[in-house]
This record gives structure tokens, sequence and C-alpha cells, in this order.
């Protein structure tokens, strides 16, 4: 009989990769801040949810469909598939869809890599990137991003870095952009020219969960791009700008043989009925987008101003939320605003410790974190 406690014994037994996991950490809840600390009217900025809520055809979706939930829903998806690869101006085939956009990123790490494989990503990327790839056993190549003062995207993607990491054994690059937790981007001419350089063997993975928010003329033309190259996969999400986090759905779109691969690792059911339902109905309120984008914009320009007037710097975004360098230890900054019932994302997980990720709120919600935060400080 061993020794050893029953936890470090299933630990042993787990692969190498789960052992040295650890555990996404998601934004604190206002239930368990208010619980925690017997406060209540607490504001969340932590998590990049859209503060305006779900558009109204989603909620009446939600209202016609929930008397179903008896009921498995489609596997497939087809009327969503139908629906997105309509919008995107591709066939249906080329559609998969997922447990929210991170479910696409487990997808195809479980389609591609092995242990004898690797994946390259930047510095500050998605905390996602590395634990799926972890996970399976793989090794990570992570390029040094933009530095600091880098004249017009600090803490960016560096695109010679990225492919300078690329070997024989890489199967697959992680691109976001925006990118979170930083917002920066990239450009769609210094994407093009960078698929372009990578071989058609490695799967380019083009996170764009947050591309609603981006300026009009730097939105890729993402037709046009799975067109022209067959190993681009592009993820997309309902969680951000459609307000439909709470109901976990997103999709990917790529060449039908990628599509396929990941449908064969794909669980049954992985996406809701009443998810699809909402997602389907949020397609067509094409007003509650722009007055989300409206009012994120607002929020950006001030909070920007505001940040420039207690004399801190912050990183550009595109995103719907903005990083601020706080000039301190952000953690304990974050902590002091807790006690104020206002709730951010402190970024020391991503080496950015004297950083803080504030997701762009209403008005009033800005105006809270903006007093709140001179008074911290």
């Amino acid at each position: 009989m061993s020794s050893s406690s029953p936890v470090n014994s299933y630990l042993q037994l787990a692969t190498a990769g789960v052992q040295m996991l650890t555990p996404y950490q998601p934004g604190k809840p206002v239930e368990e801040l208010e619980r925690e600390l017997g406060i209540t009217d607490s504001i969340k900025l932590a998590s990049n949810e859209n503060p305006l809520g779900a558009s109204p055809l989603a909620v009446e979706a939600i209202n016609k469909t929930i008397h179903a939930i008896n009921y498995y829903p489609d596997g497939g998806g087809y009327a969503l598939c139908s629906r997105l690869a309509e919008k995107h101006g591709v066939d249906a085939s080329q559609v998969t869809l997922g447990n929210g956009s991170n479910d696409i990123l487990e997808l195809v790490t479980r389609a591609f890599l092995t242990p004898q494989h690797s994946a390259v990503y930047s510095e500050y990327s998605f905390a996602v990137y590395p634990i799926v790839v972890q996970a399976v056993g793989a090794t990570a190549h992570v390029a040094r991003a933009c530095q600091e003062n880098h004249a017009s995207m600090p803490l960016g993607h560096d695109a010679e870095a990225l492919l300078a990491q690329i070997d024989d054994t890489t199967r697959i690059i992680f691109i976001a952009n925006p990118n979170n937790p930083t917002g920066t981007w990239l450009t769609p001419a210094q994407l093009e020219d960078l698929f372009r350089r990578i071989d058609e063997t490695v799967i380019i993975v083009l996170d764009l969960a947050y591309t609603e928010y981006m300026d009009e003329q730097i939105k890729p033309p993402i037709r046009q791009w799975l067109q022209q190259y067959p190993n681009l996969l592009i993820t997309r999400t309902f969680s951000k700008v459609y307000a439909l986090a709470g109901l976990r759905i997103g999709y990917s779109l790529s060449s039908p043989e990628i599509a396929d691969l990941l449908n064969r690792v794909r669980q049954p059911f992985n996406t809701n009925i009443l998810a699809q339902a909402a997602a389907l109905a949020s397609l067509d309120d094409a007003e509650h987008v722009t007055k989300s984008v409206n009012m994120n914009n607002a929020g950006k320009l001030f909070l920007q101003k505001a940040f420039t007037e207690l004399q801190l710097s912050y990183l550009p975004t595109m995103g719907n939320f903005i990083s601020v360098n706080v000039k301190q230890d952000g953690m304990a900054l974050y902590q002091r605003l807790l006690q104020q019932g206002v709730i951010v994302r402190p970024v020391a997980n991503y080496a950015m410790p004297e950083y803080l990720r504030i997701t762009i709120g209403t008005q009033q919600q800005n105006e809270r974190f903006v007093e709140t935060l001179a008074s911290c400080l």
C-alpha cells in the first residue's frame, strides 16, 4: 500500500502535460465578491462581457425555444451553420460549431498536435493557448512580442519573431487579432504577408473573438483569405459583441477538410439548443451590434482620456477592453479596487505585473471605475 495521499497518487497517474497545468482563472463574479465582503452594488469590468446584454431578438428566441429543452439539440447545428455560411459567403461544410470559441481551440489541438509536435504563439497571448497545447503534451514555442517602448504597437505580436519560432515540428500557429489581454493588432497587410510565409503544413489559427470592435478599414477579408490559404482556420464567438457569454457558443471557418477533422473530435451536442437559437437570432440584429460598438468606442475614448489625466500609459486597443500600466503592483491595486466593489482583471499571469485590464462598460460603470481608481492610486 502506498503511503502517498490519494491526491498525489492520482496526480502521478495523469499525463505529463496535465500534471503541469494550472487551471484557467476567470474573472471574479460579482456574486462571489459581494458574498465575501458583505457589500452590494458592485460592478464587473473583468471578463470583456457586453454590458448592454443580449439582443432582444436573442431573448425572444430563447423564450420560444425553452419549452423544448427536454430534447437534444441539433447535433450538427444545421440552421446556424447555414446562416453563418451565408453571412460569410462560404459553404456550410466550412463551419464548425463550438461550446464557445475556446472549444474550437481545444478541438484543433486535439486534431493536429501530439507530444512530438509544437505550436507557436506570442508572448502576452490569450491564456488558453498554452493550456490546450500543454494538455495534449505538445511543445509551446513562444515568440517574443514587440517591446513596451515600440512606437506603434507596444507588447503586440511581432510577425518576424513568430516566423522565427516555426520549425519542422510545428503544426499550429495561434494569432489573436485583436489580441487579449493587450488589445493590440496586426493590419490585414501584415497578416497576409505573414500567411504567405507560413508553410501549408502549419495550421494558422486566426482568433477573431473581438473583430466586430475593430475599425472597418482593418477588419480582415475572411472569405478571400479562406480561398487563398487552405491551412487557415478562423475562430469567432458570440460571447463578446453578441453578449451570449453565458450560453457558450462560438464557431470556426476553415476549409471543408479541416472542418471535417474538427468534427471527428467534436463532442456530440457540444452546443445547446438555447445557444443555437439565440445565436441564430442575434445574427439578424445588426442594430444591436452597431449600438454595442458605438457605446464601446465612446467608452474607450473616455477611459483613454482619464488615464492620460492620471498620467497612466495604456496599450492601443481594438477590443472591448483596455490594458493600463498602473505603475505599481497591479495585483495589490486590484485588491484595493475589489474592496470598493469594482472588479477588473489583473494580468500578472501574462507576465504583465504592473498592468490591469479593464472591460469597457457603460458610461456609468466607466465613471465609477475612474473615480475609484483615482482614489485607490
